[in-house]
């Protein structure tokens, strides 16, 4: 039994797009929080006798760079040099930062470093029985931060550098982790900038921020976040309140990450497109929005239609979901993926 159509269809799709992201070039401009990942591993064989609380038992950590940091240093990974715009603080986590994006070439100089400011850093306790350990699991993360807002001349001066340089790009992004760095006035500035000099924009907003996007080209959810919107404005489903947010945030495209559902992009045209998980077990979802991020950004700079893109997000997530641990997107891996999933529509059928 050979292929069907529609899986001949999606299979020269996916050969022509890792042929496509082998070859990427272009400049993006990155605007959002940044702060740091840590990760602190171990085992966790026993309940604390005083409470009813694991005791972790540390064998090893690491740092990671985080939001739109991550983001950045995706798309530097895939062949798109990242101009990134944010702040860290005056501190240890600020420099690990700004040394681990510059060691990956990431632009740093819009980067602003503010002192009296602490910079971000989450960290997850990630532990597992010590003979399981590959069944390992996030135990607890907490957050050290600062959400006040930017000092306002600092702030002011990061978006007139971000500004200046959309006219000069190819992609906008906006990573709004509710950090300070976007905000109503400078987001649409920003927005405003890109539609003078047609340069589309892709939004990760906070649900809580969604005016922030108005008029963006993509905007990326997860499907928890969708649901939580539908029952927000008493839609009968997530299909409905996907098309009402298109329609009152004169967005182009709203996008989906379904876990392993797969994703699902909904257009301003009525279009409803999805790509399927091709995973048997999805396990990793730290990173994923970013992830996705970095593939739209892609898809958008090499001028591909919204099923092209929605196939490149999906096999993007597909890379996060198939590792248990931390990981950043590089080219090589997702042309690898794609190319996983279109050999696995030809063996399917034999």
């Amino acid at each position: 039994m050979g292929m069907s159509d529609i899986e001949h269809e999606t299979h020269d799709r996916l050969m022509n797009l890792q042929k496509q992201i082998e070859n990427l070039s272009g400049e993006v401009v990155l605007i959002g929080d940044i702060m740091l990942d840590r990760y602190i591993h171990g085992y966790a064989n026993n309940l604390n006798s005083r409470a009813p609380v694991p005791v972790l038992k540390e064998t090893h950590r690491h740092d990671d760079v985080g939001a739109a940091a991550h983001v950045a240093r995706g798309l530097e990974n895939i062949g798109l040099d990242a101009i990134l715009f944010g702040v860290v603080g005056d501190d240890q986590p600020g420099g690990t930062i700004i040394d681990a994006l510059e060691d990956e070439k990431v632009d740093c100089d819009g980067i602003a470093i503010i002192e009296d400011r602490i910079t971000t850093v989450k960290t997850r306790l990630i532990a597992g029985r010590e003979y399981l350990i590959s069944n390992q699991q996030l135990v607890l993360r907490w957050d050290i931060e600062d959400d006040s807002p930017i000092d306002s001349e600092a702030h002011s001066t990061i978006i007139d550098q971000a500004v200046s340089r959309i006219a000069k790009s190819d992609v906008l992004v906006i990573s709004d982790y509710g950090q300070g760095v976007i905000t109503d006035d400078g987001a649409a500035r920003l927005i405003n900038a890109a539609k003078v000099a047609k340069v589309p924009v892709i939004c990760d907003p906070k649900l809580t921020g969604l005016h922030r996007t108005k008029g963006a080209d993509w905007v990326i959810f997860q499907t928890r976040g969708l649901d939580l919107m539908a029952k927000r404005l008493a839609c009968s489903d997530s299909s409905e309140a996907a098309k009402l947010l298109i329609k009152e945030n004169e967005w182009g495209n709203l996008m989906v990450l379904q876990g392993e559902n797969g994703v699902t992009v909904y257009t301003d045209k009525d279009e409803v497109v999805s790509a399927p998980c091709t995973l048997s077990e999805p396990r990793g979802v730290i990173g994923i929005i970013d992830a996705a991020a970095v593939a739209v950004a892609a898809g958008v700079n090499l001028n591909l239609a919204v099923t092209d893109i929605a196939h490149l997000t999906n096999a993007a997530c597909e890379c996060i979901m198939s590792e248990r641990q931390n990981f950043t997107l590089t080219s090589s891996d997702l042309a690898n993926r794609l190319g996983e999933v279109a050999w696995s529509l030809q063996i399917s059928q034999r």
